[in-house]
């Protein structure tokens, strides 16, 4: 690959370093954009429409876990996004692939493993660490959760995402250019996507998807 531009996101600055040590080499012209908190990412996202790939920490400032991801993906469908984390138990790792993650990268993986995943998912394949993906989930709900928010519009994802941080809707209406009517119009789609009565509760259900992440 002649030319490579990665997002790096992560609010540890060494780390974001290590990272992006690793990526030395992978192209010919590399570049490499780091962010240090949820909005710097999505900013960069924005700017650099030619990006070939994110890589996302699960826990940064400005946005709880598995909701930055779902948010991610839903802005920019096209956008490969491998998450790294050090959270890398067998439930965490499916369900970041469950919600539309490219890739999962272990905060403890060495460089070897680091560099692999990336040509992996830059070829077009999946990459998750050698864990046991096949775990049962401890919580039978999360499950259940997880494909309901599966079967979210990208447009929905990105309104629940709002919701999450607590926009109301004409609020939610002006960032997204549509009318107020749309949004909701939306809201009641996601109210009866997640089989919850109301805003509160939707909200609720996208807290627990991220309550058992911890890094």
């Amino acid at each position: 690959m002649q030319t490579l531009t990665i997002i790096i996101a992560d609010d540890h600055p060494l780390f974001r370093g290590a990272l992006s040590q690793a990526l030395q080499g992978m192209a010919e012209e590399l570049v490499i954009i780091e962010a240090g908190d949820f909005d710097a990412a999505r900013r960069a996202a924005q700017s650099n429409t030619d990006t070939d790939l994110m890589l996302l920490d699960l826990a940064m400032p400005g946005v709880s876990g598995f909701s930055g991801l779902m948010s991610l993906r839903a802005e920019f469908s096209a956008l490969p996004i491998v998450i790294v984390s050090a959270t890398d138990d067998g439930a965490t790792v499916r369900r970041a692939l469950d919600l539309g993650a490219s890739g999962f990268i272990s905060k403890s993986s060495g460089l070897d493993d680091i560099r692999s995943g990336i040509h992996t998912v830059l070829e077009g394949d999946i990459w998750a660490p050698k864990t046991d993906l096949s775990a049962v989930e401890e919580d039978p709900g999360m499950t259940d959760l997880v494909e309901r928010l599966k079967t979210l519009t990208p447009q929905q994802s990105r309104v629940l995402a709002m919701l999450g941080e607590g926009l109301l809707n004409k609020q939610i209406a002006y960032e997204l250019g549509v009318s107020e009517a749309t949004i909701k119009a939306h809201v009641s789609a996601i109210l009866l996507k997640l089989n919850v009565d109301s805003r509160t509760q939707a909200v609720i259900k996208l807290s627990k998807i991220n309550t058992a992440l911890v890094a």
